[in-house]
């Protein structure tokens, strides 16, 4: 069984896909389980990132990484195993890497002790059902792009030039996010906002 150790050791890692989302709900419900069992919020240390969970690849992450192989961290709390990685492989590579480094894990909302081989199976089959899930994504933004198309509001962007169109952007925002529209046109998140304030 899990054991938490002193609240300097204990690392948080919150993770969303987007800048244009927010974190503030997985720090809450984390913060709630650490004063349940006593530990004040304020005393460990976070670690949050805005990047996709499609790989391991994220500032915040590599920080704890560094932490955790330096001997500085205990325990990693999570508030669900795919904030740690949306590819199966990925997921258990680095839930292996933690235990072997004497490190505990705690999710938050799936209640699992990661300490265990049972916990370990558990553990296997939800980053398999986030790695599907990831998958569902991509087929459903695929979907709205090709509905885009069939109403003519995506039309793409002239090969050479970054320049959006803000009624074309604007459009696109109906059926897609700011982080796929981005990734559509081959621009940064803030050249998306731009575009949208522009159209209002």
């Amino acid at each position: 069984m899990l054991t938490l150790t002193a609240p300097d050791s204990i690392a948080a890692y919150i993770r969303v896909s987007t800048y244009d989302q927010k974190t503030e709900s997985q720090r809450e419900e984390i913060s709630r389980w650490l004063k349940n069992h006593g530990i004040d919020p304020e005393s460990i240390r976070w670690f949050e990132d805005k990047e996709t969970g499609k790989n391991l690849k994220r500032p915040a992450f590599q920080q704890l990484q560094k932490a955790i192989f330096a001997g500085e961290i205990k325990t990693v709390l999570v508030w669900k195993l795919d904030r740690i990685s949306r590819k199966m492989l990925d997921g258990l590579h680095t839930m292996r890497f933690w235990l072997n480094h004497g490190v505990g894990i705690v999710s938050i909302t799936q209640q699992i002790d990661m300490t265990g081989p049972i916990g370990q199976l558990f553990a296997a089959l939800m980053f398999a059902i986030a790695e599907f899930q990831l998958s569902t994504m991509k087929e459903n933004q695929a979907a709205g792009i090709a509905l885009a198309k069939q109403r003519g509001i995506y039309k793409g962007r002239k090969k050479g030039t970054k320049k959006l169109k803000p009624e074309e952007i604007r459009n696109l925002r109906k059926n897609l996010s700011v982080a796929q529209i981005a990734k559509l046109k081959g621009v940064t998140l803030r050249t998306v906002y731009n575009a949208l304030e522009k159209a209002n």
